[in-house]
């Protein structure tokens, strides 16, 4: 990686692709060089660990900006996270077709694992409500004295 200067003349650090992929904190657009040198915006969906032919790989699943030809505007792209002859993570469309559908499939299951579980959530909070509501109050017995007199009192 080579630190590139901008049009003010600011020093660019170099960032690692795998790091920007991985931070949750990150809602940045993902901008990338296609093979003529065109910048392209991406939306990141998903990055997906699935293991290809006994071998563990990182995908990421990311949805274009800017329209690409051939890509509708509600499709997304599975790229494989891999490392440049340097060692950098580099990001390269996924070509093997069964694999990117086992990817995109793989997302829908955790897509739809973390919708049940958030329903799941919500069914145990609004049972925890509803039960706390059905249940009588309790009565307490307290007992004081005001000017040498006992009083009792129920709630």
């Amino acid at each position: 990686m080579e630190e590139k200067k901008t049009e003010n003349n600011e020093e660019l650090k170099p960032i690692d692709i795998l790091d920007v992929l991985l931070d949750q904190d990150n809602r940045d657009p993902i901008v990338l060089m296609d093979e003529n040198g065109r910048q392209l915006t991406f939306e990141q969906i998903a990055v997906i660990p699935y293991e290809v032919r006994k071998e563990k790989r990182l995908y990421c699943v990311l949805k274009p900006m800017d329209k690409i030809e051939g890509i509708a505007d509600d499709e997304a792209i599975v790229f494989v996270i891999d490392q440049d002859k340097d060692g950098n993570s580099i990001v390269k469309v996924e070509e093997d077709e069964e694999v990117a559908i086992a990817v995109f499939d793989k997302y829908y299951d955790l897509l739809e694992d973390a919708q049940n579980a958030e329903k799941s959530k919500k069914t145990a909070a609004k049972e925890t409500t509803t039960k706390a509501a059905k249940e009588p109050a309790k009565k307490t017995t307290s007992t004081s004295k005001t000017a040498g007199k006992t009083k009792k009192t129920t709630k």
